[in-house]
């Protein structure tokens, strides 16, 4: 038969790993939307290597909003998420903390699916970094919703 303390303590284990991966996603979103943005805002050429076309895609017209470049909406995003994470882990703001991380992670997922669609079909043209920035924004989203499920089950 199972130790009862066993299970009781292997799902705070599993909601520890979850909200630590969730921060390193977010730290490694905002660093790559750091980058973007001052590749934008200085004129530099962003190091893609060989591997996308990292200039046709931050030079579109896609690639800023009313004159910002999108890459500072996503810093904005991933400040966002590292911000509901602090306050996730006092008790008092839990809940509306996590529903808050729900909310910027779909809105984030979402709009990545737009520009990765505008990438491929319109321009042609791939940003590594912005798959990078995607991808982390989706597993962030992916996370939310598993801490939402468990809260939910613990409740």
């Amino acid at each position: 038969m199972p130790d009862a303390s066993k299970r009781s303590k292997s799902p705070g284990r599993r909601s520890a790993w979850n909200w630590s991966a969730t921060v390193g996603l977010a730290v490694l979103g905002l660093a790559v939307s750091a980058y973007l943005a001052w590749i934008k805002l200085t004129g530099n050429t962003a190091s893609c290597g060989p591997i996308g076309d990292c200039e046709s895609v931050n030079n579109s017209r896609y690639a800023e909003i009313g004159g910002l470049p999108i890459a500072l909406f996503g810093m904005a995003g991933y400040l966002a998420l590292l911000v509901a994470l602090a306050v996730e882990r006092r008790p008092a703001g839990r809940e509306i903390a996590r529903l808050g991380e729900f909310g910027v992670s779909l809105f984030g997922t979402l709009y990545s699916a737009y520009l990765t669609y505008i990438e491929v079909a319109v321009l042609k043209a791939v940003c590594p970094y912005c798959v990078v920035s995607a991808i982390a924004m989706t597993a962030i989203l992916i996370l939310c919703i598993l801490r939402l499920r468990a809260a939910e089950a613990e409740a």
